[in-house]
């Protein structure tokens, strides 16, 4: 089931969502080189707490951290490690998520550690590019798969693949909710979202083959060919004449 939010419900998401948004943006100015994925965990935590939020992926069907930090290869769900260092020419993929006054906030970001290829430069750029692509036109009434059509025609365009096996996602009093938000899609097809509706869109773009596989730890999700994949992710409210996006 669809939950269409009260304007109400969608101020207390906008706070949940600004904890995401700032806690994304403090983590961009600090994570660098010489750092352990552990440590990047470590920041979330901390701010989503002093913020008065909770962290919504900790503990989450068993996950054990407060973020997803995902590098280079690795698509989604890194579990973060004292051991996993993070080294210039990285990309890491920071997946967080706040609860707060009953509603979750969810946000993506992809960060370079210094100077990285062009190739992971261009990765990133058009991820973000997708996400913008997938906004343009989408308010209510526009069928739900119009925003993995947009995301594929762009990422594939520019020579990379979009990930299937992940999706975007309704958020509200739970961290998950319908509907599921492909990355691809055919026009003009799927539920006709409503004004009110609060979805999470987040293309995963790799370079090279869209498919993955799940390490051992049940969580850790890899390209298979094992080159590079990026992550952007924003919270947004379906509105009559457009979108509020309460990430940014």
């Amino acid at each position: 089931m669809i939950f269409v939010k009260s304007e109400e419900e969608i101020a207390l998401m906008r706070e949940s969502n600004a904890i995401v948004r700032d806690c994304l943006k403090f983590v961009g100015e600090r994570i660098g080189a010489g750092m352990t994925t552990k440590d990047v965990d470590a920041l979330v935590e901390n701010f989503i707490r002093a913020s008065g939020a909770e962290p919504s992926c900790l503990g989450y069907c068993g996950y054990p951290a407060s973020a997803c930090v995902s590098v280079n290869e690795t698509v989604v769900h890194g579990i973060p490690s004292a051991e996993q260092v993070l080294r210039e020419g990285d990309i890491v993929s920071v997946d967080l998520c706040a609860y707060k006054n009953g509603f979750h906030g969810d946000g993506a970001r992809t960060f370079r550690i210094g100077k990285v290829s062009e190739e992971k430069e261009k990765l990133i750029r058009v991820t973000e590019e997708c996400f913008f692509k997938a906004i343009e036109g989408l308010k209510a009434d526009t069928p739900l798969y119009d925003i993995g059509y947009r995301v594929q025609q762009h990422a594939e365009a520019n020579g990379f693949s979009v990930i299937r096996a992940y999706t975007g996602h309704g958020i509200g009093r739970e961290m998950h909710e319908d509907p599921a938000v492909p990355n691809v899609g055919h026009r003009g097809t799927g539920v006709r979202l409503k004004a009110g509706t609060v979805i999470c869109i987040e293309p995963m773009i790799a370079a090279g083959t869209f498919r993955v596989k799940v390490l051992p730890d049940g969580w850790t999700a890899v390209t298979l060919d094992g080159r590079p994949a990026a992550h952007y992710e924003n919270t947004v409210v379906i509105r009559e004449d457009g979108v509020e996006i309460l990430t940014l």
